[in-house]
């Protein structure tokens, strides 16, 4: 993964390394998008050369100029993303996590999309081999094989992406040339006039546009996936890998070039410009490359999902690192969830022809919201208003154009993606609302005022001892104040003496790697705040984190942890160290309203799939008490109670 000095480091290897991650998806729509284009639609001239010229410019002004020119400037640290990006602009305004939720859902929606239209491309070329070859089972083998490697790493398939990836992308430019040269008129399609002509005589010009988009869906991989390649080496591999997409967009428009006045049917341009000595090896390329491309959306929605989890956005979920592969992630749930998705799009629609109607929707509305929170970025970065006016103009009119050519599908499948999207952004929405609704019963107290009966808790004998190192987690943001449970578990609910209370708190900054801690003794070795700084993509393990810390107090001889109890403190054996985790229970609903009600409802059904807060911090479970403390709502005392003699 590429350091935030390294973001501009130009190298062999990067480039090589980049061609296997990013352009997966991007890289494979050859196989489905001048198929989509023409559809069943008469085949003609301006059929052809208006979809080559809308596709050139898709890649040019979509890809090229938005993506790798101007969101590539929108790096965090040297990372990408669209939470990344929310990250760098949240403190600008409340009201930005709505389209970074959005754009969340929408990318993971496509996670789902992707290996199914993009496997079923490739496989359904053996079509033409085999007539009466059923693909169905063939694709759900593959995509089954896939998600069930997810568990043991993939670094090491990882490492033949770059090169599995150059094969596939010099392939396709052969391919296209050997009919760009024995057709080169076809390469007028570049002018712009072309695209304008049938976007603008053609009944049919939103489907049509609906479709074109396909051929820029990978666009958010290249941001998306920053931080892995850096910047000067994703822009130096899209040099070639434009070049060898549109020669072979240009290879099949002069294919079908020869069969103007015609149908397509059920043929593939992309499998009919191969030789057909070559076809065998041809399927099994795209396959191959199929699977990249499946592999490499796979690992973004474990990145996405995890980033999700640090920014609240997420219910807690079990997060593996399978391999020693720095950045690699396993989140087992997402893996399932990702699974049944795309199982259920294969058996849904059968053929990719049927998933392209449903496929693109999602990507169009990240790509929307993308735009709205870069507009932002460069507001921060004193761009001049009126250039961000006209890059917010020129990408509103573009992909709001793209939007409307897809939302003509929704009744042709369409209707799918859009229900994954809304069902992956109420899970977003109703998480961070519920926490924000239950924490505004936090009661916070001054913690100040606690110090006296604090020291004379951990002297009084008369107490038994619950922990020699007595510690717990608060939301507390600043350290003169704490919450009213925590006073109330150690003081009232059973009272708890111990050598020397641990207060830590976790904040999440917006920067991705950040590592830093603070210290403050609150009472001179008895009470001792800790304040942890974590990057959004590092891992919470709190236990592992405290224990350094701890360790490093020790060595300063801030701190001396040895048990005081008289047959340890001889031997100089370290004291018991005990966690509590306090639950906090919406008790009262009475004074919420009728959507923050079924949004605490929704809140409390998610939070049956969450991992524990023990376990999400990574605490050892055998050193962890966890209480339930009510989080009490204005109990009402407005009343006369009658007492009966």
């Amino acid at each position: 993964m590429a350091s935030h000095k390294d973001v501009n480091k130009l190298t062999a290897a990067g480039v090589l390394i980049s061609l296997g991650i990013i352009y997966g998806d991007i890289g494979t729509s050859p196989l489905y998008v001048f198929k989509a284009i023409i559809g069943d639609r008469l085949i003609t001239a301006d059929l052809i050369l208006g979809g080559l010229s809308c596709i050139f410019w898709t890649l040019t002004l979509q890809t090229t100029l938005k993506y790798v020119i101007i969101t590539l400037q929108a790096d965090n640290k040297g990372e990408g993303g669209i939470f990344s990006l929310y990250s760098l602009v949240k403190r600008r305004a409340k009201w930005l996590i709505i389209p970074a939720m959005i754009g969340g859902a929408a990318l993971l929606a496509d996670g789902i999309m992707t290996p199914a239209v993009t496997v079923s491309s490739a496989i359904e070329g053996l079509g033409i081999i085999y007539k009466d070859l059923p693909t169905v089972p063939i694709v759900i083998l593959i995509i089954t094989f896939l998600f069930g490697i997810q568990q043991f790493g993939t670094s090491f398939i990882g490492k033949a992406f770059g090169p599995i990836m150059w094969i596939w992308f010099t392939m396709i430019a052969v391919l296209g040339t050997v009919y760009v040269l024995s057709f080169p008129e076809i390469l007028k399609a570049v002018n712009p006039y072309y695209a304008y002509h049938i976007l603008t005589t053609n009944p049919e010009a939103f489907l049509i546009i609906g479709a074109v988009f396909l051929c820029t869906t990978g666009a958010e991989a290249l941001y998306s996936d920053l931080g892995h390649c850096g910047r000067s080496n994703i822009r130096v591999s899209w040099i070639y890998v434009k070049i060898c997409l549109i020669l072979s967009y240009m290879g099949q428009g002069v294919w079908l070039w020869q069969l103007q006045g015609t149908h397509l049917g059920q043929v593939n341009p992309f499998f009919h410009i191969m030789p057909d000595w070559f076809l065998i090896y041809g399927i099994l390329i795209a396959t191959v490359a199929a699977a990249v491309a499946s592999q490499a959306l796979i690992s973004g929605s474990f990145t996405l999902i995890s980033e999700a989890v640090r920014l609240n956005l997420w219910p807690k979920v079990k997060i593996n690192f399978p391999s020693n592969s720095k950045g690699q992630l396993y989140v087992p749930s997402m893996n399932w969830i990702l699974f049944a998705g795309c199982i259920l799009v294969v058996l849904i629609f059968q053929k990719s022809e049927n998933m392209e109607a449903a496929y693109g929707l999602s990507i169009t509305v990240a790509m929307l919201m993308t735009t709205i929170l870069v507009s932002i970025f460069l507001i921060r970065k004193k761009v001049p208003y009126y250039l961000i006016g006209l890059f917010l103009l020129v990408y509103g009119i573009i992909e709001i154009t793209f939007l409307l050519g897809n939302v003509a599908k929704i009744m042709h499948g369409g209707w799918f993606t859009l229900l994954l999207g809304i069902s992956l952004f109420s899970i977003m929405w109703t998480w961070s609302n519920g926490r924000r609704i239950r924490n505004r019963y936090m009661r916070f107290v001054d913690i100040e005022k606690f110090y006296p009966i604090l020291g004379k808790i951990s002297e009084d004998e008369s107490i038994p001892k619950y922990a020699s190192q007595l510690v717990y987690l608060t939301s507390a943001n600043f350290a003169t104040e704490i919450e009213s449970s925590i006073m109330y578990s150690i003081i009232q609910k059973h009272p708890k003496r111990a050598d020397v209370y641990w207060l830590i708190h976790v904040d999440v900054t917006d920067e991705p790697f950040t590592l830093e801690y603070k210290v403050e003794q609150l009472i001179d070795k008895k009470l001792i705040r800790i304040d942890f700084r974590l990057g959004f993509r590092v891992e919470q393990r709190v236990n592992v984190l405290f224990r350094k810390v701890v360790e490093e107090m020790v060595a300063n001889k801030e701190i001396d942890i040895t048990s005081k109890y008289n047959s340890l403190k001889e031997h100089h054996i370290a004291g018991d160290f005990r966690f509590v985790v306090i639950e906090k229970v919406l008790s009262n609903a009475d004074t919420l309203n009728l959507i923050e009600r079924f949004t605490m409802i929704y809140y409390g059904f998610l939070k049956t799939f969450s991992v524990a807060e023990e376990k999400g911090f990574g605490l050892d479970l055998s050193f962890v008490a966890v209480e339930k403390v009510p989080l009490i709502v204005e109990i009402p005392t407005d009343f006369q109670l009658k007492r009966l003699n």
